[in-house]
């Protein structure tokens, strides 16, 4: 079987160095606000340092998800050509995919390469017991009053390594309330599944849906599937794991927003906006984070000419005056 040690390894590596550095620059160890920040700080640049490492791979993704958008016409062409023949269309795509040198899955890469992380500190959050009783503490080069500090580490008095989920035995271990630790907890799940939501609408906004089915699925998994399934998931995981995972998303988001804006997609069929709409009109405006339609303003309608009527206390105009006499015959 794989070990994995070497992840939890160079996971506590990183924990422990930033904890280091904030302890360093003066960051108070005991709690501030119920919230030992050295900890906190420490996961948050965790975040960090995972990003800059995948910095290379997000730039793939976006290239990928550019090649793979400027190809939507001719996957377009090809479905009304094999429309009925999935397996020929299947086949056809996928060879224009590797002569364009185009993979529909780079996409979902850098979230795969992230796993690890988010495995490797699930599974050192999960050993943090503060219980005088417990003698192995010094797993994967933690020191015992490493060990120690991180398992009595708290946000707004929720230990880190505690749950939504968690039973009373752990929170007493932990020296916890349990009350606290579902509400922390609770808000915490919600933001997650709101950031996750919303990352992947920010992607789908600026580039528009895949013409490609097997795309299209792709991104209603992204936008809906993932989200959804982090309410029950959500229950399992420590609270410094999703920490990690807010503070991630939130880190995608405005890498996300300074890439696109920086290098704006190309404009194709399935994101180019309208001139103009029915009748002329100009399209109706979005606004607002989620794009919610005002209504165009109706074209001005042309004013009917004024007809200059009499002038109070005049005569009315005779019509028939002023005409040429009739030619006697």
């Amino acid at each position: 079987m794989l070990s994995l040690d070497w992840i939890y390894y160079a996971i506590s590596w990183i924990l422990l160095a930033w904890h280091s550095a904030w302890d360093a620059i003066g960051v108070p160890e005991a709690a501030v606000l119920g919230t030992n920040w050295s900890w906190i700080l420490a996961i948050i640049f965790l975040v960090v340092t995972v990003r800059v490492i995948l910095f290379p791979v997000f730039v793939k993704q976006i290239k990928s998800q550019r090649a793979m958008q400027a190809l939507q016409p001719q996957v377009k062409a090809l479905q009304e050509k094999h429309k009925g023949d999935r397996e020929t269309l299947q086949k056809e795509m996928m060879e224009l995919y590797r002569k364009e040198k185009a993979n529909p899955l780079m996409g979902c890469l850098p979230m795969f390469l992230q796993i690890p992380v988010f495995l490797g500190l699930f599974h050192v959050l999960r050993r943090l017991n503060p219980d005088p009783a417990k003698t192995n503490k010094d797993i994967y080069g933690w020191t015992v009053d490493q060990f120690n500090s991180a398992s009595d580490a708290t946000l707004f008095t929720a230990p880190i390594a505690s749950k939504f989920g968690s039973t009373a035995a752990e929170l007493a271990q932990l020296g916890a309330n349990g009350t606290v630790v579902k509400i922390m907890a609770g808000v915490l799940v919600l933001v997650m599944m709101g950031t996750t939501y919303l990352t992947s609408r920010q992607m789908i906004l600026k580039t528009g849906w895949a013409e490609d089915p097997q795309q299209r699925m792709i991104q209603r998994l992204m936008l809906y599937g993932i989200p959804l399934s982090l309410l029950v998931s959500g229950a399992i995981f420590p609270i410094g794991v999703i920490i990690y995972w807010v503070t991630n998303n939130l880190f995608t988001l405005g890498q996300q927003q300074w890439v696109l804006r920086k290098f704006p997609p190309p404009v194709t069929a399935t994101n180019k906006p309208a001139t103009t709409g029915r009748n002329g009109a100009q399209p109706a405006k979005t606004s607002g984070l989620f794009g919610r339609a005002k209504p165009a303003a109706e074209p001005a309608k042309p004013a009917a000419p004024k007809i200059a009527g009499p002038k109070p206390g005049a005569k009315p105009a005779n019509p028939k005056k002023g005409r040429p006499a009739k030619r006697q015959g």
